[in-house]
């Protein structure tokens, strides 16, 4: 079955950084953009960042464009959020999304705060 497990998340100052992973299992990884969501209590989930299959095309919401970088290594089914120059307005649960399959992991915890 579909498993997407996070990792990666904790508590850190504003200005710091943090490395999200995600690991995929149950589908064959390498042909399916992935997608990473971020939510807060009371709020809709919000799309932070895309990558394709290949991992040649990246997309990044607003917010955190040139702060974020995402990433992949097909060979570990595995697809990375590299966090920088975190703000507190970053804290949330973070989840990774296959395109195209409607799964979440459990999602891992972000808490920026000084």
């Amino acid at each position: 079955q579909v498993q997407l497990v996070e990792s990666g998340g904790g508590l850190v100052q504003p200005g710091g950084s943090l490395r999200l992973s995600c690991e995929a299992s149950g589908f064959t990884f390498s042909n399916y953009a992935m997608r990473w969501y971020r939510q807060t209590p009371g709020k809709e989930r919000e799309l932070v960042a895309a990558i394709s299959s290949a991992g040649r095309s990246t997309d990044y919401a607003d917010s955190v464009k040139g702060r974020f970088t995402v990433s992949r290594d097909n060979a570990k089914n595995t697809v990375y959020l590299q966090m920088n120059s975190l703000k507190p307005e970053d804290t949330a649960v973070y989840y990774c999304k296959a395109v195209g399959w409607a799964h979440w992991g459990q999602g891992t915890q972000v808490t920026v705060s000084s």
